[in-house]
């Protein structure tokens, strides 16, 4: 191989790695010039100091949280609840300001704007929900809803009855991506999901999901791995997807299938001793993101018109091959 060959090659390697610079920095430039501006509002701030004669008020601005089935006596009493107290009080505590928060809250609706340009930020108000960590965050086309008593660090006394691996997702720093989560639900489109190979490209959609809408979180944070379980998960990607292959289980209809390896597990069940007990839970949407991300390098296709492909489409045309 000649010197010239040698030095053309490092010029032509040098302007790609430039131009691809240039595209992320313009993509950044469009995505941050939307600037959408979000204010957060405190509604567990405003139910933990409602008094009798403000209660009204709080309902009429607040009125989709406030069932009808019950007197205003309740409610003044919940709020003066012992428990709702030392509640009110932890999430004052963990949440006494929300600075951060809000300004990933905002990076994520810009993001959003961007990609779905129909998009329209709603309404983002702060609740406590009895530690309702099953629902943690919901949204609409026009509000957000997230209850920060599911966000008070995976180590928090509250916590001591919830399984480790659900309480690791318990922590501030996981507002942002369960909220990318509840979105990705309203824009993903899969008529049906009858196969392991159908679970896996629909969560694969949704981490590349939010690959595209929070890309300043990092690839831990958005599958809900320690960098650990991730590392983990890089190394043994081509034993993980060999396991599929030989055991014909990518189309297998088993309704036990997902449990093993899609549904959130303190670890994958590979029915093998030496595996199982290291391997963290949900490899196959972790196998799944991976085919989604190779059908987007490979075809020309934007997010939306990704989200919204069938599972063989993407599959067929993927060319995914599991790093060694």
């Amino acid at each position: 191989m000649s010197f010239k060959f040698l030095m053309r090659l490092l010029i032509l390697l040098v302007f790609m790695t430039n131009m691809s610079c240039k595209t992320e920095d313009k993509l950044a430039n469009d995505i941050a010039k939307i600037n959408t501006d979000v204010k957060i509002e405190r509604f567990d701030r405003l139910f933990a100091e409602v008094q009798p004669d403000s209660l009204p008020k709080l309902k009429k601005a607040y009125p989709f949280l406030f069932s009808s089935n019950y007197p205003d006596d309740f409610w003044l009493h919940k709020k003066t609840d012992s428990i709702q107290i030392e509640l009110f009080n932890e999430v004052d505590k963990t949440f006494s300001t929300f600075d951060a928060i809000e300004f990933e809250i905002e990076s994520l609706f810009n993001h959003l704007k961007y990609y779905f340009p129909q998009f329209k930020a709603p309404r983002v108000i702060t609740v406590t929900n009895d530690v309702d960590y099953r629902n943690k965050v919901i949204v609409t086309d026009t509000i957000a809803i997230i209850a920060l008593d599911s966000y008070l660090g995976n180590t928090h006394k509250f916590y001591g009855s919830i399984p480790a691996y659900i309480r690791e997702g318990l922590k501030k720093e996981q507002i942002v991506v369960d909220l990318a989560e509840a979105y990705s639900e309203k824009y993903i489109f899969q008529s049906k999901r009858k196969t392991l190979l159908d679970e896996m490209i629909y969560f694969g959609k949704q981490l590349y999901f939010k690959d595209a809408v929070i890309p300043f979180k990092t690839e831990a944070e958005r599958i809900g791995y320690s960098e650990d379980q991730l590392n983990w998960a890089q190394a043994n990607e081509s034993y993980i997807w060999r396991y599929f292959v030989e055991r014909e289980l990518l189309y297998s209809t088993d309704s036990k299938i997902p449990g093993r390896f899609i549904n959130p597990a303190p670890f994958s069940k590979f029915y093998l001793e030496e595996i199982d007990a290291d391997s963290p839970g949900r490899l196959g949407q972790y196998i799944g993101w991976q085919i989604i991300r190779s059908y987007m390098e490979h075809n020309d296709v934007s997010l939306a018109e990704m989200l919204t492909k069938s599972s063989e489409d993407i599959f067929n045309n993927s060319k995914f091959k599991p790093r060694k």
